[in-house]
């Protein structure tokens, strides 16, 4: 039982004359008297989780802790139809949801005070009334609520009492002239036997709706109802990269604390006077974007209104405001009230300093052991120990071997294992046997296949260059191949970073490691392409997508939220911004080709350096040539006519398909996609509001200034990439190595010790056990920034090794397993379901991916409205399949695959049903089936040996006796029903081609323990 409690006695406090009553707890005398709890220890142990859970709940709704928003459950209209309000749905008078002892009315003509939309208007005017009215709510399945009444006035005023169970919550309520209504309460209140009773004495009160909210959490304000209170990470994103923007782009002169009078009363620049709204109505209807007044006014529709008053918004933006609406008008801006706006521009770098994300990383000697607990417990579980203990929890037991085996392997190599591994550690009680496998693991090749898909989740890897036509880039490969191979070299991290940002300015030892080293750059060169023009192509929107990557790849920060305006959360500054702006400003990216001009240039060659100047420079001459004769071809044809008109046009249009072919056709070395120095090496302007066309100050490069503010030096020549990489590993930046340890660690268990493994700032979660990340990470640095290293600690613990299921006491006081008293269950994510299925079917082809067989050069001709599509079938595992950014591949979609537009720190993990029905219809899965089928006959003689042979090969276990007897009986009943209806030929196959499509639709077959 949990909630704030409703008091029957005088210690419940309301506010009668603002009907915002809010009830505290009441005596312990009081709650053993209402709930008739004795003083035996049973009772006892009842009245303090009362208490605790009481004491919980103010903290949540009065301050005392971190506000959640209660839950709307139910809206009344007490006389009248079924309604939606404020996005939310009503009962009407004939839902049987209540009893009325009253009168009803309803006067639809009387102008209210304050103003109110439709339809809780309607609601409103349309009432029961009486001066003994009561409402009796029925068949209501929660023990606790918070209940609000709508009370009017149509004609003459009145003063009447307000009770719930016969308690009164106002006292003479006055209900003032016609037209007055006001929302009352949030009372909390217990429910008795499923019913409740709100009831009027005294003068006549017209009573027109009821809400009913969960017994825990804030109750919205009435101007918040229906606003998206708990946006999504992506809803965010939105706000923050198309919102905001616009917001201060187009509207802020007039509509903010800068503004010398705020336009009508509205300022935009916080969500408090957003959901306020001006001096007329609200200016968001939440959900509604067709009865808000912003839209209406920015759309001209409205008649006396029109914003911004000198220019209309773009079709996009107006698109982009309707979008935001339509969702709930998510808005992170908590703190910036009006108040509070100016205030804010100055940053306190100590202070700042101070959040535990940016402080040094430290961490004290490892911790005792709680008494008796197993001293050989390792030095992570010595971190998770102490916080366990003091919740009365220990680590679960071990899990069986096989299923730690199957566990490790999927999660090293993402597949299962095989019958030899089995059979070898099952067989092997060496006290290394468990390093011995790990160590396995990691030297196979299938681990970089399996830990380079993570990181290409994270910076957003895509075969394609995410424009409106979705370009295809046949030379992305490389990068993804370099990403497999430095994870299987173990790569030191510090270097993965350092030739991820700066490859091509490191020295080598030879030509392929220098080739190497430039492909590496491809992570900055995949940064996104936008639109379709060339001349005045918006190359800021690459860059920002570039920093919004590396910010929250390697810093898990948000620096992108700085383009416009200081970072209205985290220390950085719009400065800061345009600092680490100017290094990609002075920094050649490739162009992947774009509908007004589809073909690649500015890429990088691979070749010998003697050999690409000279195929250069004929290729450059030949252009030349070409482009001269079109010239010519131009100037002839302005004083021709008749047939030699035709003739030169005829000749004209060759002519310009000659250019296009020479351009277009492959050049004889390979050439990566990937960036140099521009040979620029200048700092750049800010940008204001974001926009290029409006510069403001001139920042030099730099560094972000709450991680020291290192400057380029003047004497630099170069773009200033090697100074960032040489920033971004320092051993004074705290938050590289925090960040990767933490990515290693979600990975594993299926939430990081920082579950927001993206943004480790104040809009982020902080860490559950930080003592341990730091730990991890300071041995990360001293290993050699090894992430194998890293790897072999975590999968030998304890907590790794324990087996799954949370025990009775874990369920209650660790809910979501943050603590780690068991090892969390988990799904295999898309990858390692389809690359099982294929290796069971035995068409799994190990080998590295060929190169896409993407259309030549010379025939693409993608357009906004014919983009690049394709979906190449493959037997390689999963990484190597095409991904395109605007257009994801079907089966990834299912399964919740990476996003390629934007960083995906974490894969969701959805129930859905296409998922069922794919493993009940999919030609892939029946194909694996049945060859997998056919491999189990071939391989074992007898059905109980398939059936063992199977369970093996899906679950990496053998059967319980009762499994085999009812997979027995299984096949008998098909072969049965075959024979019947079908004659005795081909029975068998089908029955183990079913049995084999049952074992794959099994939970065990893709969840892990």
């Amino acid at each position: 039982m949990s909630g704030a409690f409703f008091s029957r006695s005088a210690s419940r406090r309301a506010d009668a004359s603002a009907g915002t009553g809010r009830c505290y707890i009441c005596p312990v005398v009081e709650l053993t008297r209402l709930w008739k709890i004795d003083y035996s220890p049973i009772g006892l142990r009842l009245l303090a989780n009362l208490i605790l859970a009481a004491v919980a709940s103010w903290g949540a709704q009065d301050g005392w802790g971190e506000e959640t928003p209660a839950r709307f459950l139910q809206g009344i209209n007490l006389n009248g139809p079924p309604v939606t309000i404020h996005g939310q749905a009503w009962l009407g008078s004939d839902a049987g949801a209540y009893r009325i002892s009253g009168n009803t009315f309803s006067e639809q003509k009387v102008p209210l005070l304050p103003p109110a939309p439709e339809p809780l208007a309607t609601m409103i005017r349309s009432s029961c009334w009486g001066g003994e009215l009561d409402v009796k709510l029925v068949d209501l399945p929660e023990p606790f609520y918070q209940v609000c009444v709508y009370v009017w006035e149509d004609n003459a005023s009145a003063t009447f009492d307000l009770l719930i169970d016969d308690e009164v919550v106002v006292k003479r309520y006055h209900s003032g002239p016609a037209g007055t209504w006001r929302r009352l309460g949030p009372w909390t209140v217990p429910v008795e036997g499923g019913t409740l009773t709100i009831s009027a004495r005294g003068g006549d009160a017209n009573l027109s709706g009821i809400e009913l909210w969960s017994s825990r959490g804030r109750v919205p304000d009435l101007d918040m109802i229906g606003f998206n209170l708990t946006p999504t990470a992506e809803q965010l994103a939105f706000f923050e990269s198309r919102i905001r923007p616009l917001l201060i782009d187009r509207c802020h002169d007039c509509h903010s604390v800068e503004a010398n009078e705020a336009a009508g009363g509205l300022l935009l620049d916080s969500f408090v006077g957003l959901s306020r709204g001006g001096d007329t109505e609200p200016a968001v209807r939440p959900r509604e974007p067709d009865q808000s007044l912003l839209i209406r006014a920015v759309e001209h529709t409205h008649p006396g209104l029109k914003m911004p008053p000198d220019e209309r918004l773009t079709d996009e933006e107006i698109a982009d405001l309707r979008a935001w609406v339509a969702i709930g008008a998510p808005d992170p801006r908590r703190d910036d009230t009006p108040a509070l706006l100016k205030a804010q521009r100055a940053i306190d770098w100590d202070r700042a300093r101070d959040f535990w994300s940016l402080r040094p990383l430290h961490a004290p000697p490892l911790p005792e052991l709680p008494a008796g607990w197993d001293e050989s417990l390792t030095a992570i579980d010595r971190w998770l120990a102490p916080a366990l203990a003091e919740r009365g929890l220990r680590f679960n037991m071990l899990a069986d071997r096989q299923v730690w085996l199957r566990r490790v392997t999927y999660d090293l190599t993402g597949l299962p294992p095989t019958l030899d591994a089995i059979d070898a550690f099952l067989a092997d009680f060496s006290p290394d046997a468990y390093e011995r496998v790990v160590d396995r693991l990691l030297a196979s090749n299938t681990y970089g296949e399996r830990w380079g898909r993570y990181w290409l989740d994270v910076v957003r890897y895509s075969d394609t260059a995410g424009d409106n036509s979705d370009f295809p880039i046949p030379q992305m490969i490389k990068y993804r191949d370099w990403v497999l191979a430095a994870f299987n070299a173990d790569m030191p991290y510090d270097a993965m970073v350092w030739q991820q940002l700066a490859g091509d300015l490191l020295p080598s030892e030879s030509p392929q490691q220098a080739q190497q080293q430039l492909i590496a750059t491809g992570y900055i060169a995949g940064a996104r392409r936008f639109g379709s023009r060339v001349d005045d192509y918006p190359q800021h929107l690459t860059i920002e997508d570039t920093l919004d990557n590396l910010g929250r790849t390697f810093l898990a920060m948000t620096i992108s939220c700085a383009r416009c305006h200081d970072h209205k959360f985290d220390p950085v500054t719009i400065e800061d911004y345009y600092a680490l702006y100017g290094i990609f400003h002075n920094t050649r990216y490739p162009w992947p080709g774009i509908e007004l001009d589809q073909r690649q240039r500015d890429l990088v060659p691979l070749g010998m350096p003697e050999e690409v100047s000279a195929v250069l420079e004929q290729r450059q001459q030949g252009e030349k040539r070409l482009a001269a004769e079109v010239k010519r071809l131009k100037r002839e044809l302005t004083d021709a006519d008749g047939e030699r008109k035709k003739e030169l046009e005829q000749a004209l249009k060759q002519a310009r398909a000659a250019v296009q072919r020479w351009t277009k056709e492959p050049l004889p070395f390979e050439q990566a996609y990937a960036v140099i120095d521009s040979g620029r090496s200048e700092p750049v302007a800010v940008q204001l509001k974001g926009n290029p066309d409006t510069p403001g100050e001139i920042v030099p490069r730099r560094f972000l200034s709450v991680l020291g503010g290192t400057e380029v030096p003047p004497s630099a020549t170069g773009s200033g990439r090697a100074e960032l990489a040489n920033w971004i590993t320092s051993k004074n930046n705290p938050l590289t190595a925090r960040v990767l340890v933490n990515r290693v660690w979600q990975y594993h268990f299926g939430r990081g010790i920082v579950a927001t493994p993206n943004d480790f700032g104040r809009q982020g979660l902080p860490p559950t056990h930080p003592q341990l990340l730091d730990w991890l990470a300071i041995r990360f640095v001293e290993s050699g920034w090894s992430i194998k290293a890293l790897h072999r600690e975590i999968v030998l613990s304890h907590a790794y090794r324990q087996r799954s299921g949370m025990s009775g006491r874990a369920t209650q006081v660790d809910v979501t397993n943050e603590l780690l008293s068991a090892y969390p269950r988990r799904r295999l994510d898309a990858e390692a379901i389809r690359d099982t299925l294929l290796l069971l079917g035995g068409s799994l082809d190990k080998s590295i991916g060929p190169p896409h067989p993407f259309p030549p050069q010379p025939e693409w001709d993608f357009t906004q409205h014919r983009p690049f599509k394709a979906v190449y079938e493959s037997n390689h595992r999963s990484v190597y399949m095409m991904t395109q950014r605007i257009q994801r591949h079907p089966y990834l979609a299912i399964f919740d695959g990476a996003d390629p537009a934007t960083s995906t720190p974490k894969r969701l993990t959805s129930t859905t049903p296409l998922q069922a029905l794919y493993f009940l219809n999919d030609p892939l899965v029946h194909e694996q089936a049945s060859r997998f089928t056919a491999s189990i006959r071939t391989r074992a003689d007898t059905d109980q040996q398939r059936i063992e042979l199977a369970y093996l090969l899906a679950f990496s276990r053998r059967p319980t006796t009762q499994e085999s007897e009812q997979a027995g009986e299984f096949l008998a009943d098909v072969n049965r029903h075959f024979g019947e209806t079908k004659g005795a030929t081909g029975g068998d196959q089908q029955a183990w081609d079913a049995l084999v499509r049952v074992l794959l639709r099994l939970n065990e077959f893709v969840y892990i323990d």
